[in-house]
């Protein structure tokens, strides 16, 4: 569905100066986190050290720009030249960012999102396609619900993608 629209306005992302990988973005589900960990297991060891290293570095700075009153604005430790190494296994905010969207929240109205600065650019003219994010969130918290009965795991889960890779699993299990 993303690409169908994606495609209907002309817009492909190829990274840009401000990047998405920048944002800081929190990621709500043990199932995001175990896909990204099978696809992080997958990767050549010497990447993956360097991946926690980078880690470990983007956690430490965020922790000194909250502690100062800042928010940060530091590059995904999986973004390489501009590209996530982990694009299959990326969670799902990462899958759907970008254009403009919808979601019909539970308790609430109709939330309507924009595009991406780069998208702005290519396509910000354009009149506005329909992207509802809800079916995909549905999805996710049934995917969710079924993990989280089979492991008994009922702890929220509120990590970024930085903190999800230095994360023990036996810790969040």
């Amino acid at each position: 569905m993303y690409d169908a629209v994606a495609d209907a306005y002309g817009f492909h992302c190829s990274g840009c100066s401000d990047n998405c990988c920048l944002t800081r973005f929190f990621h709500h589900t043990l199932i995001e986190f175990l896909y990204l960990r099978k696809g992080f297991a997958d990767l050549d060891e010497s990447i993956r050290e360097e991946v926690r290293y980078r880690a470990l570095n983007v956690n430490e700075k965020v922790l000194c720009a909250e502690d100062g009153g800042h928010v940060s604005r530091i590059m995904c430790p999986l973004n390489r030249e501009g590209l996530c190494i982990l694009y299959e296994y990326r969670p799902m905010i990462c899958r759907l960012h970008g254009i403009p969207h919808e979601f019909q929240h539970p308790a609430r109205n109709k939330i309507l999102g924009p595009g991406c600065h780069e998208f702005d650019a290519q396509c910000g003219q354009k009149q506005y396609l329909t992207f509802n994010r809800t079916p995909f969130y549905q999805q996710m918290a049934l995917l969710e619900r079924r993990l989280r009965e089979m492991t008994g795991m009922t702890d929220k889960f509120k990590k970024t993608v930085a903190q999800m890779l230095v994360k023990d699993l036996e810790k969040i299990l």
